[in-house]
């Protein structure tokens, strides 16, 4: 049976679980309008572009599953960009779809049209224009994909109004599963070892992805543990201010104890959080040292390599040092031990 692209666009939003689109209307996607009406969408209708981006992306962050938005062309996309570059900094999924010029029509500076690639590329994580109906059920798979997989951020979709009206016969897509990276047993391994001998730990969390479960847990770890956490700008609420380990925000203008702390530390712990200008607070500051390229003994004065091991925050339960029962950690502080390489001590750990 064939269907109108629009049609088959809408079936794969109904495929992969959308609930919710947020738009504002416009002629140049019309043909996906009609298609939502028959869809078991809700469709929330904003007065401003940048109103609609803005609901996707909240909605993006609030649930981990992209925020889905369509505005019309050229104006519209462009009053819209500031949702896409908010989810970008905030690596939130959002996927906007965007009306387009007819295919026969590009090039020729037509009214409203826009080069899309050119207008979002710098700050969305894919950019593509659909250029038959029959292409949908890939592109929607890939646009979702993309959206969640690594570090989530925006897709721009950019419709062609006849490609919304053309017809075409064409199954539709299996949704994705998107990649997620995870720490490894090898990771793990290592991490308690880093963590036995650091003098001065520092936990550093933020960024997006995280569920009240993730927040949970790692408050229960670093708790356990009795390691400071910083958490990273706008993201103050990830661990209880009340937490004995809550060491304070790396906001705007943050204490200057906590930054002598952040620079001082021979462990940092970044947890979904990027070590950027606001909580380093000078270019001056060098990023620290993944843990794999770093010196084996922390605590050595002759080794003033930091160190760092930057997890994901999602699906923590799948981090072997968080995946403890209720009330338990499987690290516990236990006695010192002494450097091999400098004789300096050290409080320890092991797994329970």
């Amino acid at each position: 049976m064939t269907r109108t692209g629009a049609r088959i666009l809408v079936d794969q939003l109904v495929v992969h679980g959308v609930d919710t689109v947020f738009c504002v209307p416009g002629e140049s996607y019309i043909g996906a309008l009609d298609a939502l009406r028959d869809a078991p969408i809700r469709l929330v209708v904003a007065r401003h572009e940048a109103g609609a981006a803005n609901m996707a992306e909240a909605y993006g962050k609030l649930t981990g599953r992209p925020g889905i938005c369509f505005v019309t062309r050229a104006p519209g996309a462009t009053h819209a960009a500031t949702g896409v570059y908010t989810a970008f900094q905030d690596s939130t999924p959002l996927i906007l779809f965007v009306g387009q010029v007819p295919r026969g029509h590009r090039g020729r500076e037509a009214f409203q049209e826009l080069d899309y690639a050119a207008a979002f590329g710098s700050y969305s994580k894919w950019v593509d224009e659909v250029e038959q109906p029959g292409s949908f059920p890939e592109t929607m798979a890939h646009a979702f994909q993309t959206a969640l997989s690594g570090r989530p951020g925006p897709v721009v979709v950019a419709l062609p109004e006849d490609v919304l009206d053309a017809r075409a016969e064409v199954s539709d897509a299996a949704p994705r599963v998107p990649a997620q990276p995870a720490p490894s047993a090898a990771d793990l391994a290592r991490l308690r070892e880093l963590l036995g001998v650091a003098e001065r730990p520092l936990v550093v969390i933020g960024g997006g992805g995280w569920s009240a479960q993730a927040a949970a847990d790692l408050q229960r770890f670093a708790e356990a543990n009795r390691l400071p956490v910083a958490t990273s700008f706008r993201r103050q609420d990830y661990v209880d201010n009340a937490s004995p380990s809550y060491a304070g925000v790396l906001t705007i203008g943050h204490d200057p104890a906590l930054a002598s702390r952040l620079r001082d530390a021979d462990l940092l712990l970044v947890v979904g959080a990027r070590l950027g200008d606001i909580p380093r607070r000078s270019s001056t500051f060098t990023p620290t040292l993944t843990s794999s390229a770093a010196s084996s003994s922390p605590t050595c004065r002759s080794s003033p390599a930091r160190l760092s091991f930057s997890l994901p925050p999602e699906r923590s339960s799948r981090w072997n040092l968080l995946n403890a029962p209720a009330g338990q950690s499987r690290l516990e502080p236990t006695s010192s031990r002494v450097c091999g390489t400098c004789g300096a001590r050290a409080s320890s750990t092991s797994a329970t």
